[in-house]
């Protein structure tokens, strides 16, 4: 893995160790959802929705000067700050980088054990569909 992105999982895991318990943490991704770009209401498009998702979330991408960047959104606060996080690790990196990064921080951080099967699986397809976009950029 990258230094730089796993640095970057490094400090997300180590933001989550200073939550005494899962309440604490609930909030803390709330509120990393709030601190979301908003997305502009023309891209909330049919096309753009991100399938396997429990709530409404759509995702789309820009590929320029060789990194491809991410702009999601959704109507559910908790899934907004998985948002965040996602967009935290892969926004703004090459598809090369993309694709050998593994979100290792969702299970060292305890989200795995934490989310709803649905939550969890609309976690597992938003990383799925930006690896795969990533693919096809190599």
């Amino acid at each position: 893995m990258n230094d730089e992105l796993r640095d970057e999982q490094l400090e997300i895991i180590e933001t989550f160790d200073m939550f005494d318990d899962w309440l604490e943490k609930y909030q803390y991704i709330i509120d990393l959802g709030k601190q979301l770009e908003p997305m502009d209401d023309s891209l909330k498009v049919d096309e753009n929705i991100l399938h396997g998702c429990q709530s409404q979330v759509w995702l789309v991408h820009d590929h320029q000067d060789g990194l491809l960047s991410f702009q999601a959104s959704s109507d559910a606060a908790i899934v907004s700050g998985l948002i965040h996080l996602v967009m935290t690790i892969y926004s703004g990196q090459t598809p090369q980088k993309i694709i050998e990064t593994e979100p290792e921080f969702i299970e060292r951080i305890g989200l795995s054990s934490h989310l709803s099967s649905t939550r969890s699986n609309g976690l597992n397809a938003m990383i799925e569909k930006i690896k795969v976009t990533a693919q096809e950029y190599l």
